[in-house]
């Protein structure tokens, strides 16, 4: 049996969709048999501009082949990204054009690479694997403005709905996905494999051995319009710049309206860092006393499940969440020791903050149902029977 796999991102990449890539091809290659291969491909090392890690273009280890697409440069912004991904889309075609795979899987934040797993599954007559992380048609709809919007979205949907409808098997990492993508494949019955906790923060201790003058309150990931960052940070720290130091660790395209933000509020409270490897976040985190994290107010948010939740929960700190919908009611009914108030609301911020504990919490049983190794080990034998069934 030979197996395509398409994923934007992989290792040693730093993103969440790189860490889910990894630990699920780690989970498939112990169910491979002696005569299966595959062939995974990705992108040069290309999430943050301020973080670049080195890796070989080709890279065979023994059933498996990693072919790496070098991208342009490019910044976080709309017409970059597409930019990027029409030569990674025109690399992936232009590879697979003569060669004959078995099975199709895609992993897909951003919709066009699961649309592009569509596209060679038809061509090459193959059953295909969709791992659905995002719902990027309804963020579009809340993060595009009004002219643009008009002209792209009734596109998007089209390409939606020929995605979903060239899927065998449909994966939604979050069940909040599912009222939304049952409008687009009425007929599909979806799975439910979500994000989880790499091995890194199961097996580390948190504990802060020293004590700050303030308290840290950190936040680690991308810092985008999905984040709206520089809406609520510059206010929440100027009103607690007494007690409390931000950290904010990560890069993106609205990086330069937080620091704007932060400048003109005149915020000293605020540190800024570049994405850093997994080994030194860990470090950080040790050092919190309680961890953040923020989605912008917009109704396509309401239905994510962030995988930030689940490497946060493994530190047993205190977590912050401005984030509404499934993700606000999930925290809240599984992560001891967390408060949810309302995105870009700073007073609410102050409400919230002011009732949660700064005492680490034990959340043992959270962490073995959510590891990712356990997570990935189901959906990787889902992957597997699904196969077989495909192809008796």
């Amino acid at each position: 049996m030979k197996i395509l796999i398409l994923t934007f991102y992989y290792h040693p990449d730093l993103c969440a969709g790189s860490f889910r890539s990894k630990a699920f091809i780690n989970a498939l290659q112990p169910l491979l048999q002696s005569d299966d291969s595959i062939d995974i491909i990705t992108t040069m090392p290309n999430r943050y501009k301020s973080f670049r890690r080195e890796a070989a273009p080709f890279e065979e280890d023994g059933q498996i082949r990693i072919i790496r697409v070098q991208l342009p440069h490019h910044q976080s912004g709309f017409l970059d990204q597409s930019r990027a991904f029409s030569r990674y889309m025109l690399h992936v075609l232009n590879y697979t054009r003569r060669g004959e795979y078995d099975v199709v899987f895609a992993t897909s934040s951003r919709l066009f690479t699961a649309f592009l797993g569509a596209i060679i599954a038809r061509r090459k007559h193959a059953p295909l694997y969709l791992d659905i992380r995002d719902i990027f048609t309804d963020t579009m709809k809340s993060l595009l403005p009004a002219p643009l919007s008009w002209v792209i979205l009734p596109l998007f949907l089209l390409i939606e709905r020929f995605t979903l409808s060239s899927a065998d098997r449909v994966n939604l990492v979050s069940e909040g996905f599912r009222d939304y993508f049952l409008t687009v494949a009425p007929q599909k019955i979806f799975s439910y494999f979500t994000n989880g906790i790499d091995e890194e923060f199961v097996n580390f201790s948190f504990h802060k051995k020293t004590i700050t003058p303030k308290k840290i309150i950190t936040y680690a990931g991308n810092i985008g319009q999905g984040q709206g960052l520089e809406k609520i940070i510059p206010a929440i720290a100027k009103l607690t710049e007494n007690e409390n130091e931000f950290w904010i660790i990560g890069d993106g395209g609205m990086r330069p309206s937080l620091e704007d933000a932060l400048k003109n509020n005149e915020v000293t409270n605020v540190i800024l860092y570049n994405p850093v490897h997994r080994e030194e976040l860990l470090q950080f985190y040790k050092q919190s006393d309680y961890l953040f994290l923020h989605l912008n107010d917009c109704p396509a948010f309401e239905k994510v499940l962030p995988s930030k939740i689940f490497e946060y929960a493994a530190t047993s700190k205190p977590i912050i969440a401005g984030v509404s919908g499934f993700s606000g009611k999930f925290i809240q009914k599984h992560i001891d020791n967390s408060v949810v108030f309302a995105p870009c609301d700073h007073e609410d911020f102050i409400r919230k903050y002011r009732s949660l504990s700064n005492k680490n919490v034990n959340r043992k049983e959270f962490v073995e149902e959510y590891t990712s190794t356990n997570i990935m080990r189901r959906m990787a034998q889902d992957f597997i029977e699904f196969t077989k069934q495909c192809l008796s």
